[in-house]
């Protein structure tokens, strides 16, 4: 498992020109295990968990944390820690005049929220997808471009459509909170407390799925890459006669195109 999971993450950083660390995302029901990890990194202060992956994914940390550890219910809500999820929380009065204009659209946004469910897990270890044996799942950030060919990677073999979510701020719901609940691919655009305090860049997107579509969409990419499609794509020019380029990948000039 441990050299399956290094050789996808050389992959993905060759493949998509990556900027910062793949990382992985394990919960454990009894914290005492979290702890067993070999130098794993316990928290002095208190952070948001955006902290938390900003230092496995730009540092290459590898940090356990626990409900306490974390600011607010809304981070350990995502991720099922603390008994997180209570009628406070639903309600969505924290965020009311803050990010929603009434209570009733904040607690509606608190219930489309996609989290793991309370009650089961004690404690996150989050780090690098080398170091972190045994993943619930593997992440990323990516430009669009990267992400939309990471998806045709997917898409290579038993093609499925996917719909993602995006529920605006508290955006890792729509990541690691839908693909730990799910066990799908799940695709997100950063919200601002992801680029505030975990140091996400303006033009990433993060994915986040179990380590096996990974391994899938690398050999996706591999089979587009003999076809002549590579990342990052090569400009071809918006006033060039269209028919030579189309010519390279398709047996007629009707043949794809946007």
């Amino acid at each position: 498992m441990a050299e399956m999971l290094e050789e996808i993450s050389q992959q993905l950083e060759k493949l998509l020109r990556l900027r910062s660390i793949p990382f992985a995302m394990k919960l454990f029901e009894r914290r005492e295990d979290m702890g067993a990890i070999a130098r794993i990194r316990r928290p002095t202060a208190v952070h948001t968990l955006d902290q938390i992956v900003g230092q496995a994914s730009r540092l290459g940390w590898t940090i356990g944390v626990t409900g306490e550890d974390l600011v607010g219910a809304q981070c350990r809500a995502v991720v099922g820690l603390g008994g997180a999820k209570s009628e406070e929380w639903y309600s969505g009065a924290h965020m009311t005049g803050v990010w929603f204009e009434t209570l009733d659209d904040a607690g509606a946004h608190q219930r489309a929220m996609a989290c793991v469910p309370d009650g089961r897990y004690e404690a996150l270890a989050v780090g690098p997808l080398t170091k972190l044996a045994e993943p619930d799942i593997a992440l990323f950030y990516a430009t669009p471009g990267a992400m939309i060919y990471f998806i045709n990677g997917l898409q290579w073999s038993g093609y499925g459509r996917f719909d993602w979510s995006v529920v605006g701020e508290s955006a890792c719901a729509d990541s690691w909170g839908r693909a730990l609940s799910t066990r799908q691919p799940s695709l997100s655009i950063p919200c601002f407390a992801e680029r505030r305090y975990g140091g996400v860049l303006d033009d990433e997107m993060l994915m986040a799925a179990p380590p096996e579509y990974l391994a899938k969409a690398i050999t996706g990419m591999n089979a587009l890459a003999k076809n002549g499609f590579r990342y990052p794509f090569p400009q071809y020019g918006v006033q060039m006669d269209v028919r030579a380029g189309m010519a390279k990948s398709y047996p007629s000039p009707q043949g794809g195109g946007g």
